[in-house]
């Protein structure tokens, strides 16, 4: 599993000659990072007499925070797993009308699923990001800056996501399955632009004296 690697041993996997893992694992991972940073802030916030008013919020922010977390940790996974089940329906005999016609069923099958993956990435990434304006203005202001960062983590994980839900739709031959997934792809990423939109001007007003 990728997600047992240390640092150094995954960058390694993915620096190598190997198209798996790629960008869909490392979007993943962008986004458990910006779980990760969200969950940070909540803890920092806790216990504070300061924030005593939140407090309650910021505990239930950090469960929807970690459960994320966790859910984006499986995700590096699972799309590499997904990519590696395209390739071995490629990989199947196509010397018969049969097999041909069989070969050509998989690999829709195995695209579908290849394009499920990224697109629940995106997703979550909304419901995360919704996690992170919450903590951003409510949470310890001393970390407003960690906040901001796990805000640009969510954005690059959902758009390396987008990226890979579009390559994938380009190779699939159901009209319906793609533009029920276009429809469900722009209106993840128009959600999630307007929470990053007000996270990144609620951050920036904090910096606006300096």
């Amino acid at each position: 599993m990728l997600t047992s690697l240390s640092v150094d041993d995954f960058l390694d996997e993915i620096a190598s000659h190997s198209p798996a893992p790629g960008g869909g694992s490392v979007s993943a991972l962008a986004a458990a990072l910006g779980a990760a940073l969200t969950s940070m802030v909540c803890r920092l916030t806790i216990g504070k007499k300061k924030y005593a008013d939140v407090q309650s919020e910021m505990e239930k922010a950090l469960m929807q925070s970690e459960k994320l977390r966790a859910q984006f940790k499986a995700i590096i996974d699972e799309d590499t797993a997904a990519y590696n089940k395209v390739m071995a329906a490629y990989g199947l005999p196509k010397d018969t009308e049969d097999q041909k016609s069989k070969r050509t069923a998989e690999i829709q099958e195995a695209m579908k699923t290849a394009t499920l993956v990224p697109l629940k990435l995106m997703e979550l990434c909304g419901v995360a990001m919704k996690l992170v304006k919450i903590v951003a203005e409510q949470g310890n202001q001393s970390a407003v800056s960690d906040a901001g960062v796990a805000m640009l983590m969510l954005q690059a994980g959902c758009e390396g996501a987008a990226m890979n839900v579009k390559i994938n739709l380009g190779l699939l031959t159901d009209s319906g399955f793609v533009a029920k997934i276009k429809i469900l792809m722009e209106q993840q990423r128009i959600s999630l632009d307007a929470h990053t939109s007000d996270i990144m001007t609620y951050v920036n007003r904090q910096f606006a004296s300096l």
